[in-house]
């Protein structure tokens, strides 16, 4: 692995694209980008007011900071500045009322849970 600079202010919101899965109002900045897995391990999502991610699997868990508003992973209300870590095989869904921007580092991908 080598060094790298994102300078995500220069960086435009992406809608969150992921087949089968309702992700309406829910955006994405890449931070980094791992070649040998084909995904981006860390990044930035923001949730439009309303938004939300469907229950989910983290087979190598996962890292979460707030950086502004608030959002609700299962029974964990988190604001700014919260942090939460999901160890492995934790699951949860994401619902954002008002609306928020996230900071996340996801080692490997999440499974849907139907």
């Amino acid at each position: 692995m080598k060094k790298q600079i994102t300078k995500s202010n220069e960086t435009n919101w992406k809608p969150l694209v992921e087949e089968g899965i309702k992700t309406d109002g829910v955006y994405v900045k890449v931070l980094r980008f791992d070649d040998a897995t084909q995904r981006p391990p860390t990044f930035l999502l923001k949730f439009d007011a309303g938004a939300s991610y469907p229950n989910h699997s983290h087979p190598a868990g996962e890292e979460i900071y707030v950086l502004e508003g608030e959002v609700r992973f299962g029974a964990d209300q988190l604001n700014s500045g919260d942090y939460l870590y999901m160890p492995p095989g934790s699951t949860h869904s994401a619902f954002s009322k008002n609306g928020c921007t996230m900071l996340f580092v996801v080692p490997e991908e999440v499974i849907i849970l139907k």
